[in-house]
């Protein structure tokens, strides 16, 4: 199973990610985000990640291509994550612009936002399922919050969970439902934006735990 932790800012966190077992880091491009960061400081970052095989994702919000050109140039990411209102038509643009694989974030509250899916499942080379923002939140992903895990008990293909995953509920979201990948991040965190690593290796033992079970 992939697993994504998303939102490092520190040379320590994304090499207790990726000692800990991490398939992907994934740094955010969102100037309301408190895990953002920059381009420069994310090339540095990444580095460290392709120096270990380790899969960069570059994670934006309704991003301009003159962003997305300075993210690129930067981090030469593996992947780019869209995690806005970006409609099929863009995700397309993209992908033509850039050769890059793209994965798609859909943010569910109950079985009938399923219906997103067609939309974005022949345009998009993997979907991220997230939980709805909280009213009121100024960001997209990234609240903590989760949502019935069920509703994905029967949706096929690769997918990633997101949403409110954590060291003491990711082994029971792996009994409702069967995710090609985890993503993960303000779980993992002593304080907005900032990544605890005994969070980060407890999530890859709770991982290994209910992988046991």
């Amino acid at each position: 199973m992939d697993v994504k932790i998303c939102g490092l800012g520190t040379e320590q966190t994304v090499d207790v990610a990726i000692a800990s077992g991490a398939s992907h880091v994934g740094f955010v491009f969102y100037p309301l985000s408190p895990r953002h960061v920059g381009p420069s400081h994310a090339g540095q970052l990444a580095k460290r990640a392709k120096d270990q095989r380790i899969k960069v994702v570059a994670v934006t919000v309704d991003a301009g291509d003159g962003m997305l050109d300075a993210i690129i140039e930067a981090i030469s990411p593996d992947m780019l994550q869209l995690h806005g209102k970006e409609e099929p038509w863009r995700i397309d643009e993209i992908k033509d612009r850039y050769g890059l694989p793209v994965m798609k974030a859909i943010s569910l509250e109950g079985a009938d936002d399923l219906a997103m899916i067609d939309e974005y499942a022949d345009v998009a080379d993997r979907l991220l399922f997230d939980a709805k923002a909280p009213k009121g939140s100024a960001l997209p992903g990234g609240n903590g919050v989760s949502f019935d895990w069920s509703i994905l008990r029967d949706v096929k293909g690769d997918w990633f969970l997101s949403g409110g995953l954590s060291p003491e509920n990711v082994g029971a979201a792996l009994e409702v439902c069967n995710p090609g990948g985890l993503d993960v991040s303000s779980a993992l965190e002593s304080a907005p934006g900032v990544k605890d690593p005994d969070r980060i290796r407890a999530f890859f033992a709770a991982i290994r735990e209910a992988e046991a079970a």
